[in-house]
This record gives C-alpha cells, sequence and structure tokens, in this order.
C-alpha cells in the first residue's frame, strides 16, 4: 500500500519549518484567585518545576517549530523573566526565536481587545516573518500535542482554517466553543459558550469543544483579521466572531485531539485547563500517583523549562517522632525536608519544611518555609510564603475562611499576603 504523502515525517517537517506559532498569554485566570494576583496565568508554576506556558512552548519545540510568539499583557513581569531564563537556547542565525510581543499600541491606541485583536495588533510583525501557515495557541493548558499531524490534516484537507478539538462532558461544554460537524469532520456550526450545548450525535452525554489552537493558511488569516478588525460590533475574538463568520463561506475543519495526543497513557488523551484552585490542585495531586496519566518523564517528548542550578533535595533526622520522609511525592531541587512526613504532595523548588510537621496532599510553590508542628491539608501554599510554628491549615475550614480562600471543594488557598508577609510593594 502506498504511503500518503502528507504524512510522511520530511513532508511534516517542511509544513512546521514554515509554521509561526503565536501563544496567546496575556490573560489573567481570574478563576484562580489570589494565585494570579501578581501574575498572569501562564507563568503559574504546575508540576514542581514548571509554568503552564511550558507545555505550550515544549510542544511547539518537540513538533519542529521554532518561530514562536508570545503575546503578553496582564502582568507579564514573571512571564517574561521566566521566558528569557529557560528560552533563549534557540539560535537566531537559523531564524529560530521565541519572541515575546507584548500589548504595545503598534496599529492603534488601545490594549488588546479580544484574541483575534492580539493577532491583529501584531500583524505587521506577522507579515515580516513570512509564515506559510499560523498556529494559534492558548497559553494555559496543560497537555502534550503535536503540531505537526494538526499541520498535515489541515493541508490534506486544503483548509483555509483548522480548529483542534476533544469531547467534554456536556456538562462542562458551556464554558468552551461547541461545534458541529459532517462526516469529513468539515465544521458546520461553531457556538462560543452556550447555555445549552450541542451533544454529539449517538453519544447525548458529550460535546464537541474547541480547545482554542487553530492552524490558519498565513494569507487567509490576515485578510480574516482585518475583516474583523473594521467591524465596529464585533467583540473581536475567534470564537465568538471570527469562526461563526466563516463557517459557511469557506473550509474550516475540525482536528481530533485524539489524531495528535503523545504518548497517552491507556488510550486517555490528556488535557487539562487549570484555570481554577480545585482544578489546579487536582491536577498537581494526579502527578502524584503510580502511573499519572501525564508521564513529565518521558525522554522522547521533553518538558522544556528554566531550572535554577539547586542542590539535590535532603531528608534528615531518623528517630520515631522526628524523621524527614516522603511517600507518593514529587519533592523537587534544593528542598529540605527536616524531620517532617510530605505525604501525597508536590514540592516545588527551595521548600524547607522545618521539623515535626505534617503535609498531606498539598501543592507547595518556591521558595515556601514551614516552621515547626505544622500541618498542612488539602493546601495550596504560593511561592514564598512563611508558615509560622504550630500553624494549622486545612484542618478546620471555617477558621480558614476567616484568612484565606476555601474552594468549592474545600482546598485552601495560602498567599504571603494572605499572612500579612507582602511580597509586592512600591513605596
Amino acid at each position: 500500500m502506498q504511503q500518503d504523502s502528507t504524512s510522511s515525517p520530511r513532508f511534516v517537517s517542511a509544513l512546521t519549518k514554515n509554521t509561526v506559532a503565536l501563544i496567546l498569554a496575556g490573560g489573567r485566570g481570574s478563576r484562580l484567585k489570589d494565585l494570579t494576583n501578581w501574575r498572569a496565568k501562564p507563568a503559574v508554576p504546575f508540576g514542581g518545576k514548571f509554568r503552564i506556558i511550558d507545555f505550550p512552548l515544549s510542544n511547539c519545540i518537540n513538533s519542529g517549530i521554532r518561530r514562536v510568539g508570545i503575546v503578553t499583557q496582564y502582568k507579564s513581569h514573571s512571564l517574561i523573566q521566566h521566558i528569557q531564563r529557560g528560552w533563549g537556547f534557540l539560535r537566531g542565525e537559523f531564524n529560530e526565536f521565541v519572541e515575546l510581543l507584548p500589548a504595545q499600541q503598534r496599529i492603534e491606541e488601545e490594549w488588546y481587545k479580544g484574541t483575534a485583536d492580539a493577532v491583529f495588533q501584531n500583524l505587521d510583525i506577522l507579515r515580516n516573518m513570512g509564515p506559510e501557515y499560523v498556529l494559534i495557541l492558548a497559553g494555559d493548558h496543560i497537555y502534550k500535542m503535536d503540531y505537526g499531524q494538526m499541520l498535515a490534516s489541515h493541508v490534506r484537507n486544503k483548509a483555509d482554517m483548522t480548529v483542534a478539538c476533544l469531547n467534554v462532558p456536556i456538562e462542562e461544554a458551556k464554558a468552551f466553543g461547541v461545534m458541529g460537524v459532517d462526516d469529513d469532520d468539515r465544521i458546520i456550526q461553531f457556538r462560543e459558550k452556550p447555555d445549552n450545548p450541542d451533544p454529539l450525535p449517538g453519544d447525548p452525554t458529550q460535546s464537541l469543544a474547541s480547545m482554542g489552537i487553530y492552524v490558519f493558511n498565513a494569507a487567509f488569516l490576515y485578510e480574516q483579521l482585518i475583516r474583523d478588525a473594521d467591524d465596529p460590533d464585533s467583540n473581536h475574538d475567534f470564537g465568538q466572531n471570527i469562526i461563526p463568520q466563516m463557517i459557511h463561506k469557506y473550509r474550516v475543519f475540525a482536528h481530533r485531539f485524539a489524531d495528535s495526543c503523545v504518548n497517552s497513557a491507556d488510550g486517555k488523551h490528556y488535557w487539562r485547563d487549570v484555570g481554577t484552585i480545585d482544578a489546579f490542585w487536582e491536577a498537581n495531586m494526579e502527578l502524584t500517583k503510580v502511573t499519572p496519566e501525564l508521564n513529565l518523564y518521558d525522554a522522547t517528548w521533553p518538558i522544556w523549562t528554566y531550572q535554577a542550578q539547586l542542590p539535590p533535595a535532603k531528608f534528615v533526622f531518623d528517630s520515631d517522632d522526628r524523621r524527614g520522609k516522603a511517600v507518593d511525592s514529587l519533592i523537587s531541587g534544593g528542598c529540605i525536608i527536616s524531620g517532617s512526613c510530605i505525604r501525597g504532595s508536590v514540592l516545588f523548588s527551595d521548600v524547607h519544611v522545618h521539623s515535626f510537621g505534617n503535609v498531606e496532599e498539598s501543592v507547595i510553590l518556591p521558595n515556601v518555609d514551614i516552621g515547626r508542628h505544622v500541618t498542612l491539608k488539602r493546601v495550596v501554599i504560593d511561592k514564598g510564603a512563611r508558615i509560622p510554628e504550630g500553624m494549622q491549615i486545612g484542618v478546620n475550614p471555617e477558621e480558614d475562611r476567616k484568612r484565606f480562600y476555601v474552594s468549592e471543594k474545600g482546598i485552601t488557598l495560602v498567599t504571603p499576603e494572605m499572612l500579612g508577609q507582602n511580597m509586592h510593594y512600591a513605596r
């Protein structure tokens, strides 16, 4: 049987070389509450040593896309710092780059008004890059995906635009763009965040949802962005405006995530929107399982990041009442577990847990100091917090609500500011 030339590695490589990826990373992510008071959602730490934006960036590099622009806006300092420190290894001599595209009023005297406007306001930069295809990505989801396979599907379908999609429970579909497709996966209906999502044919429990990942033919994208920018009634958003106006005029296709998901466990296609405290905590807790759905130890599709040069994690003291140990946990470099027990938790870099304490089912972000005789259960502790000696958090929800944020599922978020430790001040 003759191999389909549009699936060959050489063909896919040619596509990725002619593609520029734009990662939309300007959003606050307000559902993460105080965790995004001082950082954009894509800059939120995840998985012990990474940040959320490392996942789409790593997908680009692993897919062979080495021209990437990151569109920033809301409180982007820590995001910019992370990109500068960790993603400067590409070579400009080979036309490789990760460029930062902050809101700078290049075309009009306004900040980014929507996802489409964020791309439109960088249109002159994008044109100068000279891509044949443009890949638009959200910067705030956790997943592994081979974008080369999506590009090949786009070309096979002779599409003007392709939208990556996945099945989601119908009760969750209200938060997505929901689409209907024909037998060839051509999109025939698209509704952004509908109150009554349409079910999949034959499965009333599921809907077909947009992942916020789009491939455009570059010239076609420019035309659509200019048309949208000239529409005074538009919200300048891909989901609300661009896609619904295109589907009956142009060739717009769906691409199933199952066809390009990388190294899924047990046939499950891992994708997480960690947009709430509960979802953020749950996704980190999943990593403590013996065989998590997201494989961070996969050398064939590594997740790249910036990591400071730190000493190994250290566990000290070994008496019955004072033993440093961790079970079913991820412990990052620079951590010192001094005579306390860590169970089912994720500790980021440079966390110091002093003696006689217990940390259970918790996510501890970098540079946290946990005092003696502290108990933490089902908590998220933000970067730089100092937990005073003897404090108990996650034991009494009513007491916790007086000082901290407690989620619908009982996860307690603690930031330095909640403890009276101001890390951000101007005077």
